[in-house]
Formats: C-alpha cells, structure tokens, sequence
C-alpha cells in the first residue's frame, strides 16, 4: 500500500479559531441547544441596498466572464481615489491590486517579500494568519506585545528593539482584531521615522478603518495609515475592503494598495492562483465606494450603541473587567478576575452558558487571560448573551 504525505511546510500553517468554534455552536444549535453568536466577526446588517442591485444588475448586463488579473480598471480607479482621499496619500490605479477577500494581500504580500531566515514583526494578540503565514514561508515570527494598559497598542521603544538586521516586514492593524485598540497617531509617526531609512516593509491592515468611535479619548477621527507619513508610502501595503464596511462578507472582495513593483509581484501570484476576482462583485464594489454612505453610518452608530452596552454590561459582572475599544467591533475583556483559565471559561460559557466566543490565546500568547467577543450582533442579543453570562457566573463567584 502506498501512502501519500503533505509536504512538511503544511505543519506549519494555522487556523482561523473563530470558525472552529462556530462548527461547535452549529452542532450544539442541531441538538436543540440555543446559542448567541458572538465568536464570528461579521457584521448582521444587509449589505446595502444600493450595491445589492448594482451586483444584480450588473449580473443581467454579462459581467460573468473573466477579468483582468489585477482588477477591473473602474473599481481600481475609484479605490486609488477613495484612498487618496481618505489617507491624505496620491495613489492610482496601478498600485491597486483586487483579490477576493483581505486575506489574500496577506498571503501574497507574505510569500512575496519573505524567505527562510528572515523576520517579521507581527501584533501579539492578533489576527491569528499573520503568524500563520509567516510561518509558513519560513520566516521567523516576532511578535511584539499590546498590552491592556496602553490601549492596546504597541509599544514604539520595544517595537525598535525587536528589529534586526533580519526583519523584512512589519505588520500593523489599526483599529485592530481581536482589541478594538487604535494606534496613536505620534505613535505611528516615531514608527515611521524608526522605519524610514530602512529596508522593512509595512502591512497595514486597515480592513476597520471605517469602523470607529469619538472615544475613548484621543482616539477621535479616521485612524492614522502609516502610508501618510514622509517616505512611507513607497514602503507600505495597505489592507483594506469591502467585507467590514458594507457588510459584503460573501461577496469576496478586497484590494491592496501598494508599490508599483510589489502590485507586479502580486498579479503573477493572482494569476497563478485565483485568475481574477469575480467581475460583478467588483462592480458592487464601485457602487459601495462611489454611491450614498448612509448605510455605513448607519451601522456605525448602532455599533458604538451595542458596544457600550456589551461593555457597560460585562463589567457588572464579578471577575470580568472590559475596556472600552476605540474601533472595530469587538471587545476583549480580561477575566482573570474569575480565576478560570480563558480557554476553560469560553468552553463553559459554550455549553453553559450557550454564549459563543473565543479564548484570547486564538490570537497569541498575550491573549491568554482574556476572551474575544463581538458585538456585531442585534442589541437584543447582546443584552442576552450578558444576563447569560451572569446567570452561569456562579461557577467562579462561588469560590
């Protein structure tokens, strides 16, 4: 009998955790069981009327064919013009790349710019595929801590002491997954002038960048691109799309925007694997941009309304302490005050409590103590999926 193996690099690539558990919570719901969904980060709105009726009309026109590799040149153009407006930046449609969805700017920026031996700095807790994929084409993974008592941010003087002569790309994400934490914008400018005169790399994910709030104080306004500072531009990528901000989850629609000679890098690896990204999303995609932007304000709002709840909420309950997140639409509050350990108490909260969310440890070593939950569900779930909490909280009050 012959018995075939994957290739050894396949041990080195993760999981998303979030939809681990989500398999969980479906099995659960099968055998009758009631559960909140609070561990997917997907926003329950309607993607807006508008660009549902673009993606249908443009259906009825024929965009079902394929496109070109790098984009469609109108989505490109109205991107290039939406982030030369929102980052205070020049950029055109050549540095635009559309691929289906955020995550591919991470692979292929990942596997373009990194080899065996080198470095890159990535956020710890964090999106759980930067470290995945950076694994994965054989580089080492340095995460630098965000801590709870700078807002989750960064720290600039260890983020200088972790460079080496090895570090290649350096990851950002602000406002950031799992914390909701913003990068301050002197922040972001002493990350750029330690990074300026050097060859590093930038991935900014800016995939929440629409998604913020008028407090906590000092975070008020359109976060910060490191692409906006003196020389950055050239050296940055930026992340970002439509799943978030329009609720287009399914629709598989994202771009990078980036150097010329990296956008050439990254078409060949498009090419290769994907072809193009389906054209009528795209064409969606240029009513989202271009058409009303109600909808995201909208959603917003209602955002910042289930956050202080589910914050206002989770503090009231004996060994949880939740700060107050800046952006994006998650919170990340510390239960260490339950004496449980994170993995354990989102187990129990799971089967007990029929509340769905992640132990903090799915995005790194610096989570351990901490759960993620999303607030990106109907107010009347939140509310819920508190009063559950406390009801099963006896199982550490008790002690």
């Amino acid at each position: 009998m012959i018995t075939m193996h994957l290739v050894d690099k396949m041990a080195r690539i993760g999981v998303e955790s979030a939809f681990d558990v989500l398999v969980k919570a479906r099995a659960l719901e099968a055998q009758g069981k009631s559960i909140i969904h609070l561990e997917i980060g997907e926003p329950d709105f309607p993607t807006p009327r508008n660009v549902v009726e673009a993606g249908q009309r443009a259906l009825g026109e024929g965009w079902t064919k394929y496109g070109p590799t790098q984009g469609l040149p109108e989505l490109r153009q109205s991107i290039a013009s939406y982030i030369s407006r929102t980052r205070g930046i020049k950029v055109g449609p050549q540095n635009v790349c559309v691929v289906p969805g955020g995550k591919p700017v991470m692979f292929f920026t990942i596997i373009a710019l990194l080899q065996e031996g080198d470095e890159a700095i990535f956020p710890d807790p964090g999106f759980p595929i930067f470290e995945s994929m950076i694994r994965f084409q054989g580089a080492k993974p340095v995460p630098i801590p965000l801590r709870e008592s700078r807002g989750f941010s960064l720290d600039v003087n260890e983020l200088r002491d972790l460079i080496t002569d090895r570090t290649k790309l350096i990851i950002l994400n602000s406002p950031h997954n799992p914390t909701g934490g913003i990068i301050p914008a002197g922040d972001i400018k002493q990350i750029a002038d330690i990074l300026r005169d050097r060859d590093i790399m930038v991935l900014s994910d800016e995939i929440y960048s629409r998604i913020t709030y008028d407090d906590p104080p000092g975070y008020k306004g359109t976060p910060t691109s490191i692409a906006s500072m003196d020389g950055m531009l050239e050296k940055t990528i930026i992340l970002d799309g439509f799943s978030k901000t329009y609720s287009m989850t399914g629709w598989r629609l994202g771009y990078g925007v980036m150097p010329e000679w990296l956008a050439e890098a990254v078409v060949k690896l498009m090419v290769n694997s994907n072809s193009c990204t389906a054209s009528f999303t795209q064409r969606a995609g240029i009513e989202a941009l271009d058409g009303p932007q109600d909808s995201v304000d909208t959603m917003v709002a209602e955002f910042k309304r289930r956050r202080d709840a589910i914050v206002k909420g989770l503090n009231s309950i004996p060994g949880f302490r939740c700060p107050v997140p800046a952006g994006a639409f998650y919170v990340f509050p510390n239960v260490e005050g339950t004496g449980m350990d994170s993995k354990a108490l989102a187990d129990y909260l799971l089967y007990e409590g029929g509340v769905a969310c992640l132990d903090g440890k799915c995005f790194g070593a610096q989570g351990d103590g901490y759960l993620r939950l999303s607030y990106a569900s109907s107010f009347e779930n939140i509310l819920e999926a508190v009063e559950r909490i406390r009801r099963v909280s006896s199982k550490w009050t008790a002690k």
